[in-house]
């Protein structure tokens, strides 16, 4: 017998009604919500750094430590010269009122009552610039304590205790990276964008997950929040930015990812896998079992989720369509449908033949 003519062994999967997602592929970068140089407000020696490399620190904990003493000197100063000022103050004002009661006698003249009285306006203006000055020194003071401005995860440190540190030097102690939440920028193309911000003007959530690079993990999972004011013409696609919770740090900073964004979900649409279908020169199509036999049958293709795709049109529900051995196959050849049970059984025969006993020979008369 020609074995070509003999039916073809096929494994077959039945279309079925599913939920599929609506995704928009595409590549996107893990951008943090803040990044932070950590600097010096004031010039000084280096005493203390208080932290270590790759730490995670909180808004306002303490860094860094700058030598104090020359701040406290000014400090001490500008404190000195108010308690000075504020005693001059005090005489002048004595020496008003008592102006005030000679004037009434008409002892001194209205220019001496006046020139002590702007004494006085003077004195007091003075002090109100001393009690700047103070505010001033100690807010010098207080920056020789150098905090973290937000909270995140710290990178290398870029000067070591000892160093003579200058105000805003650029370079600056150390890099804060704000890792939780965190964002993904990605673009999508132009196509898909009315699709997008329909779902957006109606209110929804669009969830965006992100995968490894290699697509085989799921990293986390997110949601949109802001769309670019306008199209890239370079390029023919709009930034969207989405925002990742990121408690456990599974994405990094500057990490490459895979993203899905997730516009919709079509009920009950009639789904197979994509492994099934098959592209030729008459567009996409598959093969169907129709009476033991393979047929063609075009189909029009829709949404694709996690390795199944929508068929919009062409398939019935319980149709069989098949899935392997897909290579022998031409419309009208016959076919064997393989199961898993038969498979299971064909498995187990040479098993069993093993374990029969042999017969034995006859013996010789």
């Amino acid at each position: 017998m020609n074995p070509w003519a003999m039916p073809v062994p096929v494994r077959v999967v039945t279309a079925q009604p599913a939920d599929l997602r609506v995704q928009v592929k595409t590549i996107g970068t893990v951008t943090p919500l803040n990044t932070v140089v950590v600097q010096s407000r004031v010039s000084g020696p280096l005493q203390q750094l208080l932290f270590k490399e790759g730490d995670k620190v909180e808004q306002g904990q303490l860094l860094a430590q700058i030598d104090p003493a020359d701040y406290q000197v000014q400090l001490a100063q500008a404190q000195g010269q108010l308690e000075q000022n504020q005693a001059q103050l005090k005489n002048a004002r004595q020496d008003l009122a008592l102006y005030a009661k000679l004037r009434e006698q008409s002892s001194i003249s209205a220019q001496q009552y006046n020139q002590q009285q702007a004494l006085v306006g003077q004195l007091e203006g003075t002090i109100k610039s001393n009690e700047a000055q103070i505010d001033a020194a100690r807010l010098q003071l207080s920056y020789t304590r150098i905090q973290a401005p937000i909270s995140g995860r710290l990178g290398l440190r870029r000067v070591d205790a000892g160093n003579l540190v200058q105000a805003n030097d650029s370079a600056g102690l150390v890099t804060i990276t704000q890792s939780s939440p965190i964002n993904v920028v990605f673009a999508i193309p132009e196509s898909q964008l009315t699709a997008v911000r329909s779902a957006v003007s109606r209110g929804e959530t669009l969830t965006v997950e992100a995968w490894d690079r290699n697509e085989q993990q799921l990293l986390s999972t997110g949601v949109l929040t802001t769309l670019d004011n306008q199209i890239d013409t370079a390029t023919g696609t709009l930034k969207i930015k989405a925002e990742f919770a990121n408690q456990q740090e599974e994405l990094f900073p500057n990490q490459f990812v895979n993203v899905r964004l997730n516009i919709a979900v079509r009920e009950g649409v009639i789904a197979i896998p994509q492994d099934a279908v098959q592209y030729g020169s008459a567009g996409t199509y598959v093969y169907v079992i129709e009476q033991n036999k393979a047929q063609i049958r075009q189909v029009e293709l829709g949404a694709a989720d996690n390795g199944n795709i929508a068929v919009i049109k062409g398939l019935e529900q319980g149709t069989q369509v098949v899935l392997e051995g897909l290579d022998r196959l031409r419309p009208g050849r016959a076919v064997e449908v393989i199961t898993e049970q038969a498979g299971s059984a064909a498995a187990a025969k040479p098993e069993a033949a093993q374990e029969r006993p042999a017969r034995r020979p006859k013996r010789s008369e």
